[in-house]
């Protein structure tokens, strides 16, 4: 053994054996000695929690209990990676490791968008390491930048598709001119969706992770209740038609960004919606059940990462990669980065953000009704960019793309024109993002 190996066995224990744990395991199996080589020591699986052991998990069924609690409280455990998912036993799991002085590896983003802060306290009172690049977009590294490479610069801005599922969808919708029920079944029998496709499909999901990429890139704690959400299970066909004509398409986006006030202070906004995206735009061509998150410093310029953002072998990688940091720091004696909140930012609501709109309404075709329209968006300060009509009789519809406008703005509008007498209905209200007007 080199004197780089001599150090002892790092003790290993996994919380969960689903998708993602298992291949953790296999990694951890399969790479023993490339992995011991980049730590510095040995990665030892001391054990691993399941619901039901089992012959032919991957796992000799010696390492496998049904009691999570006591494989945490181990002496020989080092470091616990959790991906179990949930909530109350994971933060039980999480901070009884981290309060006993062992290092924490986890992919539980509605946890951590929930309590970072209380997680973040345990870790630094008892000077352990708690990683989580796995939480937000599966193999993509997004988490390890903003803290490690970009922790000189100022961000400003940090955008992305980080839900498979959802772009999965309106993807298939785009090509294939499918409405969202058909889609979506279509989704759920090749293994994109849940059973229940709630977290995914109205928001929940990409808002957890939005919370955590908010508080990291402008040191504010942010939690998933402070993001603006919005879900794609309005979106229609004709909403993507539409977007065609206007040279986009339509992406479930999550957004977070510095958001400046007339009296020269700074506010923060965190929101998820779907939005039309310009067909030139890098997060357009991003299709599938791949993720994408552009971060913009003021000196690095626009960053874009790019990959698989769920999965097993591809969420593992991510895991790894933070447990064989948090090893490394075990044999050298060091740490990773800490909870940054010092800006303490205030977040901005969502009525004083300012974008561009997209408005579908079906009217009744007859004369004046334009310029009606067009005098409502005018009287709430509303700039209109472009307007077209589609269809003619009944089936009349006007299409409205607006200029930037501060969303309330834009609310008080339709509003407005939904009590107008040749207003049948405002079907479609989104916004349009990407672009400089």
């Amino acid at each position: 053994m080199t004197s780089e190996s001599a150090h002892r066995a790092i003790g290993v224990a996994v919380l969960g054996l689903g998708n993602v744990g298992s291949e953790v395991v296999r990694i951890l199996q399969e790479h023993s000695e490339d992995l011991e080589a980049r730590v510095g020591a040995p990665l030892e699986l001391r054990g691993v929690a399941v619901r039901r052991p089992g012959k032919d998990r991957g796992v000799p069924e010696e390492l496998q209990t049904t009691d999570a609690e006591s494989l945490v409280a181990r002496d020989d455990v080092d470091i616990v990676v959790e991906v179990i998912g949930g909530m109350d036993l994971p933060r039980k799991l999480i901070l009884s490791a981290l309060n006993s002085g062992k290092s924490v590896v986890t992919a539980n983003k509605a946890l951590l968008a929930e309590h970072t802060g209380e997680l973040a306290e345990a870790a630094e009172l008892h000077r352990v390491d708690l990683y989580f690049e796995a939480a937000v977009a599966g193999a993509i590294p997004v988490i390890r930048p903003l803290t490690q490479s970009l922790a000189g610069d100022r961000v400003n801005k940090v955008a992305g598709i980080v839900n498979g599922t959802t772009n999965f969808i309106l993807s298939a919708m785009d090509e294939t001119g499918a409405d969202y029920a058909e889609t979506l079944a279509e989704a759920g029998r090749l293994g994109y969706a849940e059973a229940d496709p709630t977290a995914d499909v109205e928001g929940y999901d990409a808002a957890a992770k939005a919370a955590i990429l908010a508080s990291i890139a402008f040191h504010t704690r942010v939690t998933a209740g402070d993001v603006y959400r919005e879900g794609i299970s309005n979106i229609t066909a004709a909403d993507l038609t539409s977007a065609r004509a206007l040279d986009c398409t339509i992406k479930l986006l999550s957004i977070c960004e510095r958001i400046p006030t007339p009296d020269g202070k700074e506010r923060i906004s965190a929101r998820v919606y779907p939005a039309l995206v310009p067909l030139n735009h890098p997060l357009a061509s991003v299709n599938g059940a791949f993720n994408a998150v552009v971060v913009e410093g003021e000196n690095a310029g626009r960053l874009m990462f790019y990959g698989q953002g769920a999965g097993g072998a591809p969420t593992a990688s991510a895991v790894m990669g933070d447990l064989v940091m948090a090893a490394r720091n075990k044999v050298n004696g060091g740490r990773g980065p800490r909870e940054s909140k010092y800006a303490k930012l205030k977040i901005a609501p969502i009525g004083d953000i300012p974008t561009r709109y997209y408005v579908n309404m079906q009217v009744t075709d007859k004369a004046g009704v334009l310029s009606a329209v067009a005098a409502e968006f005018a009287d709430h300060g509303v700039s209109i960019s472009t307007v077209r009509q589609e269809g003619a009789g009944d089936g009349a519809r006007l299409v409205v793309v607006t200029h930037v406008a501060t969303d309330s703005a834009l609310s008080e509008t339709v509003e407005a024109l939904s009590k107008l007498e040749f207003v049948t209905a405002v079907t479609s209200v989104l916004r349009l993002e990407g672009t400089e007007q």
